[in-house]
């Protein structure tokens, strides 16, 4: 909050912006999913003049998958459209140094996982598969982008991709990708990837009916274990 009242005071409302979406990110990440759309409207109204491109991109993604996370599939939808769009328009030379590391990977991964989200959201089907093959791709490309050094980021995407490939009941995939997961965090110490972990862990659980299945969320919670 003191340094939302900073950005205030100094008449940074793009700044204010950024910070707000930082809490928005660490509500959800403490379960307050129904306050992290507040903060990210409060962000959006508040500099509304004032959004960069980038910045406007960045929090339409967050509106699309905390949407996605409370189920309002058709809203997280149309604020994926909206961030695409926005993303055009982007030059990086007009944006401001702490949007750098706002890039087309970190967009795609961000819709990505609000596709995977929507995907556990839906009964079989067409349009849940849909929203798996989308998410697959999104992912996948922001994988593909990412430097080997941002481990951190690379190893959310080999989780993201196990899990949209547990949506789609591919327990082979799942592994795979839990796989390079798991290696990476070897490297790299990370409680929100953990946390990641264990609801892969929980979402295993209700198909965890054969032996592959079993085994992979034996590893995982003996990774979960091991992390205290």
């Amino acid at each position: 909050m003191a340094a939302l009242h900073a950005a205030a005071e100094g008449g940074d409302r793009r700044l204010g912006a950024h910070i707000l979406q930082c809490m928005a990110r660490q509500m959800s990440h403490l379960g307050h999913v129904d306050d992290a759309p507040d903060l990210v409207a409060l962000a959006q109204y508040g500099a509304r003049r004032h959004l960069s491109p980038a910045t406007t991109s960045m929090l339409v993604a967050l509106e699309a998958r905390f949407q996605a996370i409370l189920g309002r599939i058709d809203d997280s939808e149309a604020a994926a459209d909206r961030a695409l769009a926005a993303f055009d328009r982007v030059n990086p030379a007009d944006e401001d140094p702490h949007m750098a590391f706002f890039d087309a990977a970190e967009l795609q991964a961000t819709l990505g996982m609000a596709h995977q989200i929507a995907a556990r959201h839906l009964d079989k089907g067409t349009a849940r598969t849909r929203h798996v093959r989308l998410s697959a791709d999104l992912v996948g490309a922001a994988l593909a982008a990412r430097p080997d050094h941002r481990r951190r980021s690379r190893a959310f995407e080999h989780l993201g991709l196990a899990r949209t490939h547990l949506a789609a009941d591919d327990v082979d995939g799942a592994a795979e990708e839990t796989t390079h997961c798991l290696q990476m965090l070897g490297t790299v110490r990370s409680r929100r990837v953990t946390d990641r972990l264990g609801e892969l862990y929980a979402e295993a659980e209700p198909v965890a009916e054969t032996a592959p299945e079993r085994e992979l969320r034996e590893r995982i919670h003996n990774h979960l274990a091991a992390a205290g």
